[in-house]
């Protein structure tokens, strides 16, 4: 008897009359508070990404009072939410109301009859992305975008907008209309608008369709990149079942990949299917991730894999149900526990007749009459199949199951970085966390999402295969930054682990561009635009008159101004004017302050008129002699580094964004445990870091929940994670 889908509800909620938030002996902090299910980035959140508040008992004096927590009232079917023993609360995965009151109450350890309490006010937050949450138009263009709230019943209603940022500020090209609602008790409620782009599009440029819901401060987005040239571009058509033989970088993955309680399915995940490789006897094989594929070492020679991935067919296996097609068998996978492999990646011989054999790619093709863009094959011609090695600034392109057709840049090479890795979707059960070296950095606006995993990352000029897309996540300033395994070392492990009797190349055709529009890279102009702290401004102005006496015309050095980092936003700088005919060599520091090195004229700075930050896009690639200086001293100091300082999980080599004819050690810094300080220059090369959340490649903002009894069941949706890179899929309670 197959698996059954997770049907969930609870029999109890109801309000109640609570003790005070203070007594004699102790106190609440906070006292009340609101806060939204599932909302990203409206409050504090746990370790995946849900919405959580924290609780303390103080006593009189300000110490830490002893006491039991517990939760009561909430929602009458989904329940008040968890509290630890800690005093941090969790709502719920949803609501079937509008908004409930939580009573958390704290009870003395040694007199349980003294309590205190305070009430929480709960309402839905955004349970997953506008679906698409981005899509590329022509003029004229619609597109249907779709919201869900985690609430099954209620009445509320998510409100659309437009808007020239991701913060829905106003303004914004093209209409929307009236939102049409889906409201039942057994779905979670799911609103619908429908985008028309304006008929005369003057240059690419993207707008933002941001949606709220009630008074939550919540709000999520999708990007509308608008083009003249008339490309259409939708990620939808990555995610559904695809005719045979069908084309890859669509949604796929193994078909035992879920969780279950019992027999009952609780979630599941899937990712990319990803290229096409083939043996010296003609064989042909899927490629795509360890953990997409295998399972993360979990699966078993021989298991399905279908398309599309089973986040795309409601948690419902093949043999279960409807909806997907067995397209290979996994054949063979790079352990992740194994200290002498170095790349994510697993390969699964294709079925008779199921996936196109010239390995042809969603929308990797050339502009069609009708705007969007034709499947092809990527390029072979000029690498015999082997593929491309990444360079520093490298346009790069890349098609997956969540965000389609993208673009973005190399930002880093030589990256030494550790992911997590966890044996279940839900991500409650650690696996391990590898350590890989030598890895691909990408960066790029909208380059990727939950569930691209898996996808090939091609040159955009040429399409040759340059990496193999495995994890990922979004930093501090909105930019998706990813990790790529380089695919020389992809097929170089592939064939080392059969003893060398096979080698891999991919399947492919002749080099050729991808027609492929940027949603940007907005990592500068975030940087640019925080404000600067007091004593920030007070470390420049002191470390101005030392940058003063560097003003030579005659050596090409113009003039100084106070201004901004961008290789450490938040961080002062000065800025250092210098002929652009010049190459002037100047410090990386002024009396301990960061310099900027912005090229220009004399005329512009005596009229004011010079810039104040420096765009990557202008600036020349480095040296090779400064990139290979830069890439010792990281393979030198890598190890120390991420000992010293345990918030740096990444370590790699770029462009420094202050003066880009130096290279940078890019580090990677974990946003949960940023240090106080952070070297400016580390073995004489300067340091630009990305912070963010660690890589995991399984992380969603969806925990699961306890199947307590089936008051009320519900109907299953689906669940992504703007942080990761496999998607999972989250049946709804």
């Amino acid at each position: 008897m197959g698996l059954s889908l997770a049907l969930v509800a609870g029999c109890g909620g109801g309000g109640a009359t609570p003790p005070a938030a203070s007594n004699a002996f102790f106190s609440i902090t906070p006292g009340g508070s609101t806060i939204d299910t599932n909302c990203t980035g409206c409050n504090a959140t746990g370790t995946h990404g849900s919405a959580l508040e924290q609780f303390a008992a103080v006593l009189p004096g300000g110490g830490a009072a002893e006491v039991i927590w517990s939760v009561s009232g909430g929602d009458a079917v989904a329940g008040p939410g968890t509290v630890t023993r800690d005093g941090q609360y969790s709502p719920p995965s949803y609501l079937t109301a509008d908004r409930v009151q939580v009573v958390v109450t704290a009870a003395l350890k040694s007199e349980p009859r003294i309590q205190a309490s305070a009430v929480l006010t709960v309402s839905p937050g955004f349970l997953q992305p506008l679906t698409p949450e981005n899509v590329t138009l022509g003029p004229g263009g619609t597109i249907n975008v779709s919201g869900t709230l985690a609430e099954a019943g209620g009445g509320a209603t998510i409100r659309f907008a437009l808007s020239d940022t991701p913060a829905g500020a106003g303004g914004g090209a093209g209409s929307l209309s009236a939102p049409v609602c889906q409201r039942t008790g057994k779905a979670f409620t799911a609103c619908t608008v429908t985008y028309t782009a304006p008929a005369v599009i003057p240059a690419v440029a993207v707008n933002y369709i941001v949606a709220t819901a009630g008074a939550s401060p919540a709000r999520t987005e999708a990007a509308v990149l608008l083009n003249a040239a008339g490309i259409s571009s939708n990620p939808m058509g990555h995610q559904g079942p695809l005719p045979v033989p069908m084309a890859l970088g669509s949604s796929g993955g193994n078909n035992s990949d879920f969780d279950q309680t019992g027999t009952s399915i609780v979630d599941c995940c899937s990712g990319t299917l990803g290229a096409l490789l083939q043996d010296a006897n003609g064989l042909q094989y899927l490629l795509s991730n360890n953990h997409i594929l295998a399972r993360s070492d979990h699966a078993s020679p021989g298991d399905e894999i279908v398309q599309p991935g089973l986040i795309d067919n409601n948690c419902t296996p093949n043999g279960d149900g409807p909806g997907t097609v067995p397209v290979a068998s996994l054949t063979q996978w790079l352990p992740l526990l194994s200290p002498q492999t170095n790349v994510d990646a697993a390969i699964a011989q294709v079925a008779s007749h199921t996936v196109d054999p010239t390995g042809s790619i969603l929308e990797l093709g050339a502009r069609l009459p009708d705007g969007t863009l034709a499947a092809a094959p990527p390029g072979i011609s000029s690498s015999g199949g082997k593929g491309e090695i990444a360079s520093l600034q490298m346009h790069v392109a890349k098609s997956g199951r969540t965000t389609g057709l993208t673009c973005g840049a190399v930002s880093a090479i030589g990256v030494d970085v550790s992911v997590d890795y966890y044996r279940d979707c839900a991500e409650t059960k650690p696996y391990l966390t590898k350590q890989f070296t030598n890895q691909i950095g990408l960066s790029g606006d909208r380059f990727s999402d939950a569930g691209d995993s898996g996808a090939l990352v091609v040159d955009a000029g040429s399409a040759e295969p340059v990496g193999l897309y495995f994890a990922g996540g979004t930093d501090t300033a909105g930019v998706v930054q990813g990790m790529a395994n380089p695919v020389s070392e992809v097929l170089s492990e592939l064939g080392a682990q059969s003893g060398g009797s096979t080698s891999y190349t991919f399947a492919g055709g002749a080099d050729h561009a991808v027609s492929c529009l940027s949603f940007g890279d907005s990592t500068i102009a975030a940087a640019q635009g925080r404000a600067l702290s007091d004593g920030e401004i007070a470390r420049v102005q002191q470390s101005l008159p030392v940058a003063r006496q560097w003003i030579s015309p005659a050596a090409g050095i113009l003039g100084v101004a106070m201004g901004k980092s961008s290789d450490h936003p938040g961080e002062a700088a000065v800025i250092v004017y210098v002929d652009e005919a010049t190459h002037s060599a100047i410090p990386p520091l002024a009396a301990g302050v960061r310099t900027v090195i912005i090229p220009t004229t004399a005329r512009a700075v005596a009229l004011g008129a010079a810039p104040m930050s420096v765009s990557l896009i202008d600036a020349d690639n480095l040296s090779s002699t400064a990139l290979s200086q830069a890439l010792t001293v990281k393979r030198q100091r890598v190890r120390d580094l991420m000992m010293q300082y345990p918030a740096f999980f990444g370590l790699g080599v770029g462009q420094s964004l202050d003066n880009p004819r130096e290279a940078a050690l890019v580090i990677y810094v974990d946003r949960r445990q940023l240090p106080a300080v952070l070297p400016t220059v580390i073995g004489g090369v300067r340091t630009r870091y990305v912070v963010m959340d660690r890589l995991h490649v399984t992380r969603s903002y969806a925990t699961p929940f306890e199947a307590r009894g089936h008051c009320m069941p519900h109907e299953e949706s689906e669940v992504h994670s703007a942080a990761f890179t496999r998607s999972r899929m989250l049946p709804l309670p």
